[in-house]
């Protein structure tokens, strides 16, 4: 039997999938590339955007016309908020939601040999556990590790919270587990995620959180590297953010979530910090990291946004200086309160705006990569084609060398003095060919 997998979305998703893939590799499955004729397709959706809807529906299609009598099981957050809808469209035999992943075998097996089973399986959101599955992958020298899901922040234009559900966190001693598990397959790095990584152990109400989490990891012999997934900057004191400078295996790559650079917005949002607090968080990130990165999303055209209210953005984010900026032009999502809000602007304002907002992440985005020529960083470097070398910095910028013999660089940290920039990658030649302490 042959199972293939298709993601949409965040890390998170990514995670899941990955899990997913090796429970059905331990069942006794082949795992094939989507594009190939397979009895099982897994399709992991994402919901944040009308736009992803639109392409896990495309996914289904696929996956139906690659092999006709093949099961289509679909999951994730687009699965979870409209299920009777990707029932109707024809083509799907499970929809499992944002739970149960743990079960994925088990319910397609079922599905199989029982075809008279419900095609659909989605467990209401709130409530729920943390599922507790692995993820790892042979050959890399990345692994991520998911430590939280959920999120009650309920920001109004975000139908998250209503699909993943309640703040659910991975204890203490999962995460060591887990933690060992990756080290022990020879990972240098590793990506700490979750749908809000800074509710991490509000769930445990017993003062845990994830500053404990980084502390296990970091007491596993073998990861060289923690990264972190987004953070919310009204939640990064001075005492955070000296702890986590303190730490010697933390990445000086911080991914604060913005949104809008105008107050108003951000009021409309319901971000619960000021364009002020996101600025004193970074001023305090830089002051205890300097050159850190700091990026972020920017969402354009949000309900009601006027035209003096984007241009505070666009100040702002020049002001703040990103390393990189990610661009989402506002997308409604219904059940959200944004949906009903009034002054919904139209996709021709959206798109322009997300174009300006682009070009200035270009410059922006320059600007950083520029100031690294003539420093030296570390390297981990993760493949080697055609004679290159490629891996990424401490702050995620891609790092390109070139090198004969370069495999026995892979999976190590290097320090590579930077002399150049190709495209949206550095260029820098290894220095001294040591391997970085």
């Amino acid at each position: 039997m042959k199972a293939a997998f298709y993601t949409l979305g965040c890390k998170v998703n990514q995670y899941e999938t990955q899990a997913m893939r090796e429970l059905f590799e331990a069942a006794g499955y082949e795992t094939v590339d989507f594009s190939e004729r397979a009895d099982v397709y897994v399709i992991n959706t994402c919901t944040v955007t009308q736009t992803a809807d639109k392409k896990s529906r495309q996914m289904i299609s696929r996956a139906k016309e690659l092999s006709p009598d093949g099961k289509v099981v679909v999951t994730g957050c687009y699965a979870q908020r409209a299920s009777d809808e990707i029932l109707k469209l024809g083509g799907v035999d499970l929809v499992i939601g944002t739970a149960q992943r743990d079960r994925i075998v088990e319910m397609t097996e079922k599905l199989i040999f029982e075809p008279e089973l419900p095609h659909a399986y989605v467990v209401p959101a709130a409530g729920r556990r943390f599922e507790d599955i692995s993820a790892t992958r042979e050959g890399r020298t990345r692994a991520y590790l998911k430590i939280q899901d959920g999120c009650d922040r309920f920001c109004t234009y975000c139908i998250i919270p209503y699909v993943r559900g309640n703040v659910r966190s991975r204890t203490l001693a999962s995460i060591r587990r887990e933690t060992e598990a990756i080290a022990e397959g020879g990972f240098k790095e590793i990506v700490l995620t979750g749908i809000h990584l800074m509710s991490y152990g509000k769930d445990f109400r017993d003062g845990t959180g994830l500053m404990e989490a980084i502390d296990v990891v970091s007491g596993v012999d073998g990861i060289e590297r923690i990264r972190l997934g987004s953070l919310e900057p009204q939640l990064m004191t001075r005492e955070t953010i000296e702890a986590l400078a303190a730490n010697g295996r933390l990445c000086r790559q911080f991914h604060l979530s913005l949104q809008s650079g105008s107050k108003t917005v951000l009021e409309r949002m319901k971000r619960r910090y000021t364009p002020q607090e996101y600025e004193r968080c970074v001023e305090m990130l830089r002051e205890a990291m300097p050159e850190c990165a700091i990026t972020t999303d920017i969402i354009a055209g949000f309900a009601g946004e006027t035209e003096q209210e984007f241009n505070e953005t666009l100040e702002f984010a020049e002001k703040i200086g990103f390393s990189r900026i990610h661009v989402f032009p506002y997308s409604r999502r219904e059940g959200t309160v944004a949906y009903g809000m009034a002054g919904q602007l139209s996709n021709a304002v959206k798109q322009e705006r997300a174009r300006r907002l682009i070009e200035l992440q270009n410059e922006l985005e320059r600007q950083y990569l520029e100031r690294q020529i003539g420093k030296t960083h570390g390297v981990l470097f993760e493949t080697y084609e055609n004679g290159v070398l490629h891996g990424h910095t401490d702050t995620y910028l891609g790092v390109n060398v070139l090198e004969p013999d370069g495999d026995e660089y892979i999976n190590k940290i290097i320090s590579v003095r930077i002399n150049g920039i190709d495209g949206a990658n550095l260029m820098g030649n290894i220095d001294n060919k040591q391997e970085e302490t």
